[in-house]
């Protein structure tokens, strides 16, 4: 390919790149009170990147050198992305002015990480791959500490540094394994080599299921799958919760999509070798997310616990191996998206006398004394229990559907398990809401931008129903591009 088609193939990056390095330019003239209009111009960029990622090549295209890959799957994975970064964004606007958090940085920061979750997607090849998971790494680590006068985000922002660092470590040392044995990082020579492997009917070395071993903690890690969980709670507690919200769902989004494209691309051809690890991780993370969430008391910590259940739900579709546990892939994340920012919006509402708290004991009488609050945080919960008509039983069916079909039983049996489990603690705020005595009422009014994306997303979560059809269709043919390599 040609240079010109190579930049016409990676339009978003591009304009993403060029776009982060205006706006820091732009931050240095405008300083600390310039963080709103950045944050504005930020959105702008992020939409625009979007539309030109869906508005790209369905079918596979590659670019420089195969080092870079557009297709459905990847195109549909940035509009997600870009959609939970804006409103990350746009949670975090009024939250900064109050808590006078007056960095221009800080919505640069969120639009360096988003580029690198679109290389991250976009990689087909090892190295691609490990610069943009760096880029958003180390993006998020300056986020999670950016509160720099509060011990605990000080503290988050070190504990996931360190452990991010040990498992770029792991990463690494299993892609040079990879190396060492195939004499090539890009996904479709890995493909090739391995693909021979299997039709000779040869026993993968031991050196490459180490390798494999290797990569998946590393991606796990990225993905807060157990047992590498550990930097989770304490992140999600200790960060800014427009932060908390962010790494909830833009990163997890795209290393999911990562993990995903890695496992099924190059090295689907050792999928036996695979396939029992990514069960195990996913077992292990539906009962840990559903147990540990039981004895919280801090409604973020609980929503850690609660990520890392639903990245165990999400993983069935990985294990499964198949075009239809792909779209499962997909789907799941679209409605976690939604109700999970939605729930982060209610979090954000939770003032008294200009004070953050997150106790869920807080939560008490929340229906008498703000009723429609009361509403919009129980449907999330039900959403997140696997109530039907509501969007999260959608995400749980398709994946329970894929992993029956790929003949996972048991792993469809341990996942309806967890998600009985996980309903007590869900159902416990609803219960919290209604039932117990009214405490102090949250400061009024929540703000503007915060009611809009409550009004959003519970929207979304409540009807979602009713767009299932289109959006199984897309995701069906994104799901196939993944596997057309």
């Amino acid at each position: 390919m040609t240079l010109g088609a190579d930049l016409a193939v990676a339009r978003p990056e591009i304009f993403l790149a060029l776009a982060a390095m205006a706006l820091l330019m732009v931050g240095v003239f405008l300083g600390a009170g310039g963080q709103r209009l950045l944050s504005w111009l930020v959105i702008l960029a992020i939409v625009v990147a979007a539309v030109l990622a869906m508005a790209g090549p369905e079918d596979r295209s590659l670019a420089f050198n195969g080092l870079f890959v557009a297709d459905g799957f990847g195109a549909f994975a940035k509009f997600l992305i870009a959609i939970g970064a804006v409103l990350a964004v746009i949670l975090s606007m009024d939250f900064n002015a109050r808590e006078k958090i007056e960095p221009f940085e800080y919505p640069l920061l969120m639009l360096f990480a988003v580029l690198g979750m679109y290389l991250m997607v976009s990689a087909n090849d090892l190295i691609s791959l490990y610069v943009g998971l760096e880029l958003q790494s180390l993006s998020l680590y300056v986020i999670a500490a950016i509160r720099r006068d509060a011990l605990r985000s000080s503290e988050a922002g070190l504990k996931y540094f360190v452990l991010g660092a040990l498992s770029s470590g792991l990463l690494l040392y299993g892609m040079s394994m990879f190396y060492g044995f195939a004499g090539t990082t890009g996904f479709d020579d890995l493909a090739e080599v391995f693909g021979a492997l299997a039709d000779s009917d040869m026993t993968a070395p031991i050196g490459v299921v180490f390798g494999l071993v290797f990569i998946i903690a590393g991606l796990a890690f990225k993905v807060s799958a157990v047992p590498f969980h550990m930097w989770t709670p304490d992140v999600y507690e200790g960060a800014p919760t427009p932060v908390t919200a962010f790494f909830a769902v833009a990163p997890k989004i795209a290393a999911m999509v990562l993990f995903a494209r890695v496992m099924l691309e190059p090295f689907g051809d050792l999928f036996a070798q695979w396939q029992q690890v990514v069960w195990a991780i996913a077992v292990a993370s539906m009962l840990l997310g559903s147990l540990a969430a039981i004895g919280q008391s801090n409604i973020k910590r609980l929503m850690a616990y609660s990520s890392i259940g639903h990245v165990g739900f999400v993983l069935i579709g990985l294990a499964a191996g198949t075009e239809t546990g792909a779209q499962g892939i997909l789907l799941y994340l679209c409605v976690y998206l939604f109700m999970t920012i939605g729930t982060f919006a209610v979090i954000l509402a939770m003032r008294r006398q200009g004070r953050m708290v997150e106790g869920i004991d807080d939560l008490a009488g929340l229906g008498k004394t703000q009723p429609a609050l009361a509403v919009a945080l129980a449907i999330f919960m039900f959403s997140m229990a696997g109530i039907p008509p509501l969007a999260g039983f959608f995400g749980k069916f398709y994946v329970f559907i894929a992993a029956i079909d790929a003949g996972l039983y048991q792993l469809a049996v341990v996942g309806l398990l967890s998600s009985v489990i996980s309903a007590y603690y869900y159902l416990r705020i609803v219960k919290v809401m209604y039932f117990d005595e009214p405490v102090e009422c949250f400061d009024r009014p929540i703000g503007r931008k915060l009611s809009l994306v409550l009004v959003g997303t519970g929207v979304i979560t409540l009807f979602f129903f009713l767009a299932l059809s289109p959006l199984l269709q897309h995701m069906s043919r994104a799901a196939a591009g993944l596997f057309a390599a």
